[in-house]
């Protein structure tokens, strides 16, 4: 595929960009050599390769999920600038 401005003005009106002249240009090259590396891709021999997911072998280290009480409903509540028995007060956010 063979790109040109008529290509980048066309990718420009699709991506609601502008251009200048000069920005095209180099756009042309840069899509250029982008597209020449993703042929170099398709000319490897893959025959015989899983698709891989990830790049390694490792896998998240999940620690036990622990419940634990860290603060009891006193404390939490006990600097709050208003508050209930049980809750914390606060401003009205959402309109009836």
């Amino acid at each position: 595929m063979e790109i040109t401005e008529k290509t980048i003005d066309h990718l420009a009106h699709l991506s609601k960009l502008e251009f200048s002249a000069e920005d095209k240009t180099e756009m042309v090259g840069d899509l250029q050599k982008i597209l020449s590396f993703i042929e170099q891709l398709n000319g490897l021999d893959t025959e015989g390769i899983e698709p891989m997911v990830y790049m390694n072998e490792e896998y998240n280290k999940m620690r036990e999920d622990i419940h634990e009480q860290t603060y009891s409903k006193q404390e939490a509540l006990k600097n709050a600038p208003r508050k209930d028995t049980d809750y914390f007060k606060v401003p009205k956010v959402l309109k009836s």
